[in-house]
């Protein structure tokens, strides 16, 4: 066999190996990459359940004589700024999911001083009507805090799987950016302060 032959082998060896790699780890960040928009899906379901809920929470409370309007005006307001922000599924940046996380923490803290003012109200408190939705309220917290964990979860994989050499080299020539994660609310390292 010539040495023309032979090198003409090692590159093709070479050549198939690295296609076969390249091949693989595409495929793999294409599995992990719909992982990560199913699982934003999910996120952005939850969130919606919780807006959905929000119309007939305020509708409750807005029955109660002398309840604050400001409230419900500071709710229903940071609602409707909330479900302006898309997000598109192939865009899950850091920058995206911090804008979209700023949105909705506005609403969960306006829907917080909702229901801390509600708690002045004893016949409020008292319907059954107020108390399942802030039960179903409740719920839907948690299975938002699920959700963006399950996110948070796959875009890990997504990510590592990305950086990782050899993916890495193909990661950016076949568009598979870094995709942002949830983070922790600012200021809620430090503990409150509970004064009586």
């Amino acid at each position: 066999m010539s040495t023309r032959n032979l090198t003409l082998i090692v590159i093709l060896a070479v050549v198939l190996i690295f296609g076969g790699c390249a091949c693989n780890g595409y495929n793999g960040m294409v599995k992990l990459d719909e992982n990560t928009k199913g699982k934003w899906g999910n996120v952005q379901s939850e969130y919606q359940r919780r807006t959905d809920l929000i119309p007939n929470l305020v509708n409750t409370v807005k029955g109660a004589a002398n309840f604050e309007q400001t409230t419900l005006t500071n709710v229903i307001e940071a609602r409707a700024k909330a479900t302006q922000v898309k997000i598109d599924a192939n865009d899950l940046s850091p920058e995206k999911i911090a804008q979209f996380q700023a949105a909705q923490s506005q609403v969960t803290g306006a829907l917080g001083r909702l229901l801390a003012v509600a708690e002045n109200y004893p016949d409020l408190k008292a319907t059954q009507n107020f108390r399942d939705l802030q039960a179903q309220l409740e719920g839907t917290e948690n299975r938002i805090k699920v959700a963006r964990n399950d996110f948070n979860g796959a875009v890990q994989d997504y990510n590592s799987t990305a950086r990782r050499f050899p993916n890495s080299i193909f990661a950016g020539l076949f568009g598979f950016h870094a995709k942002g994660y949830f983070q922790s609310e600012p200021g809620s390292d430090k503990a409150p302060d509970v004064k009586f």
